[in-house]
């Protein structure tokens, strides 16, 4: 018998063409006609092909709050060096023997938008469907590598302990699961929490987690909690932490509640003052809130593609960004470094063998070590330190879990990062 997961890959989705967003008409007219109405009250906004749009526009859907840029003039520009080779690369999609070529991976994996950086220089840029270079896109769980860098900088100045339990940070967690975590098992997710976060399932906890945190309008009857860190208390543990990897996206909100209880001060201002005015970004970002007004910090965060350009070179760079050090260089090589590959093998992650995570990164452990930001639908910051590569790719892909996309996506990052090694 096929899971539900395996099921939700296995249906036929409309083609990344014909599910285009902008030949749809989603939302346009003054005001769109109602075959073109998308809503975020009944959820049509997030299902395929809708999602296409929407991920482009949730400010249009959701409340949002600024992670603001600052009045400083943006960082220069990367230097272009456009290299029209890397479409034709070809590559071996995994469970095939067939080529692919990388430009035909882009279309499969659903793409809205890409860039390719080399030594600093952008070598390739596209965007597709509804994002263009003007636009934000939603980030998902790549929000959550925003949130483990930032904990890990308040770890290398003193202000976050990370042997320290939970609940000397967040005494309102005295009763959940987080209690006896502590930070570095929340930062590393080994804690052992009663979560499911398989979207297949409509049963899964993720959703009784997605109701919580939704700003919009409980219904009357409605007696579960309210917001996300209300839900956070009502995690119960499954097992003994420390033990094992399991990708529990409630870890990263409590680690966003821990790092605003040692500093003070909420998520996005914390993003806003140690990353995005640092490295001078183009592009105000914003994190979708629930009704509480709190930052998702799990995977609420929206961006600009060359904005989240600029952060992976500052983490290719080793936390160096123009002859400045933007963040302690000993944050970026505590997330090389990489989490318990024995405790991520326990995990059901069968497809990335030999990969492990470390604050809220993941670690790939191959020859080139390279490590990455991920999150659904196919969203990636991919860092390639021995090619002095990154790819940051927004995408729509209508199945949420990666495994749809990575038998296509990570082989073609690496055929690009040969290629590139080849050319220095």
């Amino acid at each position: 018998m096929s899971s539900p997961a395996q099921d939700s890959q296995d249906k036929q989705y409309l083609s990344a063409s014909e599910s285009n967003p902008i030949k749809i008409s989603w939302m346009q007219g003054f005001p769109p006609p109602e075959d073109k109405r998308l809503s975020a009250a009944d959820g049509s906004f997030f299902e395929f092909p809708a999602l296409r749009y929407s991920v482009v526009h949730m400010r249009q859907f959701m409340p949002t709050v600024n992670v603001s840029r600052g009045i400083k003039n943006p960082a220069v520009l990367f230097e272009y060096d456009l290299d029209e080779n890397i479409e034709s690369l070809t590559f071996v999609p995994w469970d095939s023997d067939e080529e692919m070529t990388f430009e035909a991976s882009l279309r499969t994996n659903y793409t809205d938008g890409i860039l390719i950086l080399h030594q600093g220089k952008i070598v390739f840029e596209e965007y597709f469907a509804a994002l263009t270079e003007v636009g934000q896109h939603a980030a998902m769980s790549v929000t959550k590598s925003f949130t483990g860098t930032l904990a890990e900088m308040l770890v290398a100045e003193g202000t976050l302990d990370d042997s320290k339990t939970v609940v000397e940070y967040v005494p309102e967690l005295e009763n959940s699961a987080f209690a006896d975590a502590t930070v570095r098992e929340v930062m590393d997710m080994t804690t052992a929490l009663k979560f499911s976060e398989d979207y297949s399932d409509p049963n899964a906890e993720i959703w009784q987690y997605a109701t919580a945190g939704s700003p919009l309008p409980k219904p009357k009857d409605y007696d579960r909690p309210i917001g996300y860190y209300e839900y956070l208390q009502t995690v119960q543990k499954d097992g003994e932490h420390g033990e094992a990897f399991a990708y529990k996206s409630v870890n990263a909100d409590a680690l966003g509640w821990i790092i605003s209880k040692a500093t003070g001060k909420p998520v996005n201002q914390l993003l806003s003052e140690k990353i995005w005015q640092n490295l001078g970004m183009e592009q105000d970002g914003y994190y979708n809130v629930d009704e509480l007004a709190t930052p998702s910090a799990a995977g609420g965060l929206s961006a600009g593609l060359r904005d989240l350009g600029r952060f992976g070179e500052m983490m290719r760079r080793g936390g160096s960004w123009q002859g400045e050090q933007a963040i302690p260089q000993s944050v970026v090589e505590d997330i090389q470094q990489g989490g318990s590959q024995e405790k991520f093998a326990k995990s059901d992650y069968d497809k990335l063998k030999g990969w492990s995570y470390r604050n809220q990164w993941w670690i790939t452990n191959n020859e080139d070590g390279a490590f990455a930001a991920r999150g659904v639908h196919g969203q990636t910051i991919y860092i390639d330190p021995t090619a002095e590569m990154v790819i940051v790719r927004f995408a729509s892909h209508p199945v949420a879990a990666n495994s749809a996309n990575d038998p296509y996506s990570l082989p073609a990052y690496q055929a690009v990062a040969d290629y590139l090694i080849e050319q220095n």
